[in-house]
């Protein structure tokens, strides 16, 4: 475990209070971030860093390109099928989201980009393919 030495002070913004701080106005559809001070391992709304339990997070905002990790049909609880999907981010951390395009056509590994930070139905991110590989029959 890490400890702060008495004599360093810090800001407010890199508490564990990042997380509850309203977003910039000009990032409006960005997907935001916490970043620990200590061990630089990005998260997404954590309250402590999940590698070294830090509570010094800072927000950052995230560039929006990720790949699919696991892509999953769901149809509970809505009138149609949605695709749940875990989305690495190229910053390092995962979120879940859904991703637009047909849902037999999604699949770990494909390329997307962020499209839209909450969803107005869920409050998730949506994301789109970026380009539809080649899949062969199979």
């Amino acid at each position: 475990m890490y400890h702060h030495s008495a004599s360093v002070s810090h800001s407010a913004a890199g508490s564990a209070a990042g997380v509850l701080e309203p977003a910039p106005t000009d990032s409006k559809d960005a997907l935001l971030f916490q970043r620990c001070a200590w061990c630089c391992t990005a998260t997404y709304h954590r309250l402590l860093c999940p590698v070294c339990q830090g509570s010094e997070l800072r927000t950052e905002r995230s560039e929006g390109s990720g790949t699919v990790r696991h892509a999953t049909v769901v149809h509970r609880n809505t009138p149609a099928a949605r695709n749940v999907s875990l989305v690495e981010m190229a910053e390092g951390f995962v979120v879940r989201g859904r991703v637009m395009g047909p849902l037999i056509g999604i699949h770990s590994g494909d390329r997307v980009r962020l499209s839209t930070a909450k969803d107005p139905v869920r409050g998730e991110p949506v994301f789109q393919l970026l380009d539809e590989p080649y899949r062969a029959w199979n």
